[in-house]
């Protein structure tokens, strides 16, 4: 499915520079999001001695109790997905 946005300016100046500048900003943005979630991922894990995966999968089947520490690690998972989700969007568009 191809999305297109339209962008209209009342300057006279062009606007394309401007709008690739802004999307490769923030594909650096989510790109450093995204590795200092993966950081915080491999703290618990290390801290917990499971992977992130495991955890996950432990909590849904009632193997493991919710606690503080998990709720903060299933936050964590779920940023990860949305800005992995953000970047990967980005990532495929360009501007003509």
């Amino acid at each position: 499915m191809l999305n297109q946005v339209t962008i209209q300016s009342q300057t006279k100046k062009p606007i394309k520079p401007l709008i690739e500048i802004a999307l490769q900003n923030q594909l650096k943005s989510l790109k450093h999001g995204i590795g200092r979630t993966k950081q915080q991922l491999a703290t618990f894990e290390t801290r917990f001695g499971m992977t992130t995966a495991e955890m996950e999968s432990r909590l849904k089947s009632g193997q493991m109790e919710e606690t503080l520490d998990t709720i903060d690690w299933c936050m964590e998972l779920e940023a990860l997905r949305l800005l992995e989700e953000q970047y990967n969007t980005l990532l495929g568009a360009h501007v003509d």
